[in-house]
């Protein structure tokens, strides 16, 4: 396969009205220099930074509210269960759910997705049962498939695409049969950025009687998430990448799938009843979250998803469209230099080589120049295969990144050019 063509000039002088530099000053982090540098973060991809107010949060759960949930009679348990129960609202709101019911807490996209898997799938999947994912997918969406392939003889087909990395629509409505039982595709690459269009995916597969998951690990920092206009049968997405702290997910699921699917983890709170031979469990959400849960993680989630919606999605996605187009500009004047997929829809997410340098050297060169990005197979080794490369170096954006830092950006892949060309 090739890789596409450097990204031609882009239209930059729409300018949004959204003031970065006010933002900036809430990530504390990003003051901080590297190796003597200015600090250039251009790794939201793989986890966000995170604002005062998440911090805040946090830390005030800790110091003024902190007990466990769901358990004690006293002050500060009912306090702490009235947080984290407000969380699982505000996930709720995030993502236009019916009910907050509808939201389970796991540790993040991956456990999310495993749960459908394992609870889902090994419930209702048979031998030669065919579960469809994309040649976009990363591991976490992959390799619980392949657990079930081996465990219960599903058959695994692959949507593919296209050497831009768009989703080809038409080859995907092929794939479906009589034995397509579940579509479980991401709605933005990890990789290269390619939006899928998720809602004529499930139109397909639903006109067929077939539920989707949609691994919503990228987009729920990107776009602005609505279930229920998606008709979407399971949403995942996890705190981290969202401006949250880590060990917290979501699993959204229509309410009728979840009330049909057994628990896969046993303990704690997830039971009604219990005696020495048999246990019987709460409805959803609760049967799905065993022990006790990311208390504070999940105060810190609803934080994360207040400030978020606080900046205005329509300002967060005139920003990043703006600075997409410039990095695209930007990175068109680096010779040597190509992108790895320029998909028709994207998001501020960029894969590139050089021809000189392998991109760990370029990472490191990178790093020693203030910038932090992420050099590697992205958890997709397929995609990779699919482009004929063993990794990229990937710049994925944040609501904090700003012009400085995609020119600190070019300035570092200069640097590689002046080392390795």
């Amino acid at each position: 396969m090739t890789l596409s063509q450097p990204l031609a000039a882009a239209r930059t002088d729409a300018r949004p009205n959204f003031d970065v530099e006010r933002v900036r000053e809430d990530f504390p982090i990003l003051a901080r220099p590297v190796h003597g540098k200015r600090l250039a973060f251009l790794d939201s991809g793989a986890s966000a930074q995170k604002p005062r107010q998440v911090i805040e949060a946090m830390r005030a759960a800790y110091e003024e509210t902190y007990a466990n949930v769901h358990r004690g009679v006293y002050f500060l348990s009912q306090r702490s269960t009235d947080l984290f129960e407000g969380a699982r609202e505000k996930v709720g709101r995030f993502l236009n759910a019916p009910s907050h019911e509808n939201i389970v807490f796991t540790r993040n996209t991956t456990e999310a997705i495993n749960l459908v898997a394992a609870s889902w799938g090994r419930t209702f999947l048979r031998e030669g049962d065919e579960v469809i994912i994309s040649a976009l997918e990363h591991h976490a969406n992959i390799v619980p498939w392949h657990l079930l392939k081996r465990e219960k003889g599903i058959v695994l087909k692959i949507a593919p695409i296209d050497d831009d990395g768009n989703f080809l629509l038409d080859a995907f409505a092929d794939l479906l049969t009589d034995r397509t039982r579940l579509v479980s595709i991401t709605h933005i690459s990890n990789a290269i950025g390619t939006i899928v269009p998720v809602a004529e995916v499930i139109r397909l597969a639903h006109a067929r009687g077939v539920p989707v998951l949609v691994d919503g690990s990228q987009a729920a920092p990107h776009i602005n998430v609505d279930v229920q206009a998606l008709d979407a049968d399971f949403y995942a997405f996890t705190g981290h990448k969202v401006y949250g702290p880590t060990g917290i997910g979501v699993l959204y699921g229509k309410s009728d799938l979840l009330a049909s699917m057994p628990p896969y983890q046993g303990g704690g709170d997830m039971i009604e009843t219990v005696t020495e031979q048999e246990s019987t469990f709460k409805d959803p959400p609760f049967r799905f979250e065993a022990g006790t849960p990311a208390i504070v993680e999940a105060i810190g989630l609803g934080a994360a998803i207040d400030y978020v919606e606080a900046l205005g999605w329509d300002n967060l996605h005139a920003h990043e469209r703006d600075l997409s187009a410039y990095m695209a500009q930007r990175l068109g004047t680096v010779e040597g230099l190509t992108v790895v997929g320029n998909a028709r829809e994207k998001a501020g997410i960029t894969s590139f080589v050089m021809e000189c340098a392998h991109p760990h050297d370029m990472g490191t060169i990178l790093d020693r120049a203030g910038v932090a990005v992420r050099a590697g197979h992205h958890c997709a080794q397929p995609l990779m295969e699919r482009y004929d490369v063993a990794a990229t170096v990937r710049a994925s954006l944040g609501l904090y990144n700003n012009r400085a830092d995609v020119d600190q950006l070019v300035e570092g892949l200069q640097q590689v050019r002046e080392i390795f060309g």
